[in-house]
């Protein structure tokens, strides 16, 4: 495959799905986090399975573990839904991250294998996985037109994280890479609509 292929289709198949991209936009508050998640809400409203992205969502950029805090909420995840109903879904599954989930969270499941977000093929292989409909899978994700886009397309649901993990003393271009997408997705999400 093309490298950086999944970008540009992010933003053609981002233009069909831009009412419901714009909508989402709109209607998460300006300072969510993974943390203002409550699983036990989660479960509530029907979500029996979770896919995680991990950078920007559950640490900040190439960082090779979840940060203290998300680790907490990842092991309340654990026990609301179990182990086995909660994915890894990044487009950069490193091996140092899968090593340090087997270690901490070894029923957790890494998906890989399949085409990049935002192709809903890992969603697909998630629901698979779970053993349960594509419904009732939250896509947590902090890009529109990666994670979010793939929920749409795959029929799950998406959670779209705002205000992201960052750290430009560790990563400054990257997160400077990444804080730019993001500002360009919303800027052309809220134009287009």
């Amino acid at each position: 495959m093309i490298p950086g292929i999944h970008m540009l289709a992010g933003f053609s198949l981002g233009f069909r799905h831009r009412r419901q991209l714009g909508r989402l936009l709109r209607e998460t508050p300006e300072n969510q986090s993974i943390l203002a998640l409550a699983p036990a809400s989660l479960q509530r409203v029907g979500i029996r399975a979770l896919a995680l992205d991990f950078d920007g969502v559950l640490a900040h950029h190439g960082a090779p573990c979840p940060i203290p805090e998300t680790i907490e909420w990842l092991k309340t995840c654990q026990e609301t839904f179990g182990g086995d109903k909660i994915f890894i879904l990044s487009n950069k599954p490193t091996e140092g991250r899968r090593q340090w989930f087997a270690e901490h969270f070894p029923d957790f499941r890494f998906i890989s294998g399949v085409r990049k977000k935002p192709y809903p093929d890992g969603l697909q292989k998630t629901g698979e996985l779970a053993g349960v409909p594509l419904s009732v899978i939250l896509m947590v994700d902090d890009r529109l037109l990666t994670g979010c886009l793939a929920a749409l397309m795959a029929g799950a649901r998406p959670c779209y994280i705002r205000n992201p993990y960052v750290s430009f003393h560790h990563r400054p271009c990257a997160e400077l890479f990444f804080m730019t997408l993001r500002t360009c997705e919303r800027l052309l999400l809220l134009h287009m609509n």
